[in-house]
């Protein structure tokens, strides 16, 4: 799949503010500074489309982009942060936890981990909650680069096992700096939103 535009929409905090339409959605899910922004910068090829910070926590809202006028990337507050006060933290699962079981719009989440380290127990959790509401979901091993190849086998082998993830579930190797993954990830957002192959 092609992009060839991307556009910020709108922040929300609540269903009131989504927006309007019935284009399908896939959302980024993971916990704070995994790289859901660098992630979403690069699937659409700009630098700074979603605000970057080396702070975690900084994406408070969910953030909507509409890429190629055919179906928008959400990306969610990150989990796991815990430098806020646990009301802000309840009110950030509150947030994600509405949008992920109400938008009929969503059409697959992609969880990110970062590939140099096991997943936590927030994101099996949060896999496994995707699973149990039925909701498809792929896995972006994050910050590939960091990762020396001679390691990356066994990276995938324990993201697997920890995730319980099948042959068939997509794990892919993501690099914000190289583009590693960046195809692959494409390839399976347009299955999801119906675009593959454009």
């Amino acid at each position: 799949m092609k992009i060839k535009n991307a556009e910020f929409i709108t922040s929300a905090a609540k269903t009131a503010d989504y927006p309007a339409g019935n284009i399908p959605e896939v959302a980024l899910a993971g916990r704070s500074n995994v790289g859901k922004s660098s992630l979403l910068n690069r699937l659409v090829n700009r630098k700074s489309l979603a605000r970057i910070s080396s702070t975690p926590g900084r994406t408070r809202l969910i953030n909507f982009f509409l890429v190629n006028g055919l179906f928008r990337l959400v990306d969610l507050p990150g989990y796991g942060y815990a430098k806020v006060s646990a009301r802000e933290r309840q009110g950030w699962r509150r947030m994600v936890e509405e949008y992920l079981k109400t938008r009929e719009n969503l059409k697959g989440v992609v969880l990110l981990v970062d590939s140099r380290h096991p997943p936590t127990v927030l994101d099996v959790q949060m896999y496994e909650w995707l699973k149990y509401q039925g909701i498809p979901a792929a896995v972006a091993a994050t910050k590939a680069d960091k990762i020396s190849r001679s390691k990356r086998a066994q990276s995938l082998k324990v993201i697997r096992e920890v995730l319980n993830l099948t042959a068939k579930e997509p794990l892919v190797f993501f690099s914000a700096e190289t583009s590693e993954g960046r195809e692959e990830m494409l390839e399976v957002i347009g299955r999801w939103v119906g675009l593959s192959g454009r």
